[in-house]
């Protein structure tokens, strides 16, 4: 009988990538693998020739040799799996390693997990998040127990093997036709029974401690932002590696500034003689003050700018500006000169103005007046 082609075989087009076709072949593998068919030839048969085409396609050189010469140009080289086993040995890798389907059928041990990660918040002023600053931060996490040394055993004891997953920490339960495999409930993955636990630690292996850490902040964070503590989380119950420190960063309201992004914006009231003939004036910067001038002409709402005078990148970019956005402030209460040479402007600006208040009801009384003689 001819064989089929080894793309047909996949169902998978020549032009496919070693992505698609390794994707289709999991997916037949998982199909045809003779735990999810046991006692049927034919599932056998085309786990078989689906593994054998994986092993050429995959395969740029073999793949290129049967392009040109179909089978006659791999011929020797494929199809020499005896067994299931001999396939789970040769792509297991695709699986999860070398345990082959360990982890979809069974199989596999008990793993060491890691640390449990810590979030912490850390408020910082803007000044702050603008220079940079070392942080002390106090908290409690887990440690391993000193006086079990992380076992969870009394000293002088040890642990039992798990005889319910065989000190494996794993278990396999039927779902179906597929075996799947989970963590042990009776000894949580650890594959072991704490009979005499520790006084100190209760059996747990580790015990809470306050801790005390200094913390680099880089200058520039925003709010938001988080820094990492490589390896300053909790300890690990199962030998595996600490966790993290995630320590979240919150920055205050500034009583001046307002933060957008590296830039710094500043509401700077301005009089209207400066505005309309233009000025130098002082503005306050997160590094002391500095002048800036104003512009005969100057717009309620115009927007000044003072270049490198912002926030710094965290990540080592450009500094930000200092935006600052001017509005004309008028005065509630005027001295007797100051509102007649205002008044005088107005007239020579021909601007409708209210009148003077004694003016002004004196008119009132003299429009009654005249009202009542006719």
């Amino acid at each position: 009988m001819a064989k089929l082609c080894y793309y047909e075989v996949l169902k998978v087009s020549r032009e496919s990538s070693d992505r698609d076709i390794a994707k289709a072949y999991r997916k037949l593998a998982v199909k045809f693998h003779p735990d999810s068919n046991p006692g049927d030839e034919e599932a056998s048969k085309n786990f078989k020739l689906a593994a054998e085409a994986y092993e050429v396609l995959s395969d740029g050189d073999k793949r290129a040799r049967y392009d040109r010469h179909g089978f006659a140009g791999v011929e020797g080289g494929s199809g020499q799996f005896g067994s299931a086993e001999d396939i789970f040995a040769a792509f297991g890798e695709m699986f999860g390693g070398g345990g082959g389907f360990g982890d979809i059928f069974g199989g596999g041990g008990r793993r060491t997990r890691r640390g449990s990660d810590i979030q912490i918040q850390m408020t910082l002023t803007l000044e702050e998040a603008s220079r940079g600053v070392e942080k002390t931060i106090n908290f409690e996490k887990r440690h391993s127990c000193e006086t079990c040394d992380g076992s969870g055993s009394k000293p002088g004891s040890q642990p039992q093997g798990c005889q319910q997953c065989g000190g494996r920490g794993q278990v396999l339960q039927s779902a179906g036709i597929l075996r799947v495999q989970t963590t042990c409930p009776v000894c949580r993955g650890a594959g072991k029974i704490i009979v005499d636990p520790c006084g100190d630690c209760r059996g747990q292996g580790q015990v809470n401690r306050e801790t005390e850490l200094e913390v680099q902040i880089p200058a520039g964070v925003d709010d938001g932002m988080q820094v990492r503590l490589s390896g300053e989380g909790e300890s690990s119950s199962s030998g595996g590696p600490a966790g993290d420190c995630y320590c979240f960063i919150k920055v205050r309201k500034h009583k001046l500034f307002h933060r957008d992004g590296r830039d710094l914006i500043l509401q700077m009231p301005i009089s209207y003689t400066q505005a309309a003939l233009g000025a130098e004036i002082e503005v306050p910067t997160l590094d002391g003050p500095d002048m800036i001038k104003i512009a005969k002409g100057t717009q309620s709402g115009d927007v000044l700018k003072l270049a490198g005078r912002g926030m710094p990148d965290p990540r080592g970019g450009r500094k930000g500006d200092l935006l600052v956005q001017t509005y004309i402030e008028t005065p509630k209460k005027l001295g007797k000169d100051q509102e007649e040479l205002l008044r005088k402007l107005a007239e020579l600006e021909k601007t409708n103005v209210l009148p003077e208040q004694k003016n002004f009801l004196k008119r009132i009384t003299d429009y009654f007046a005249t009202s009542e003689a006719s």
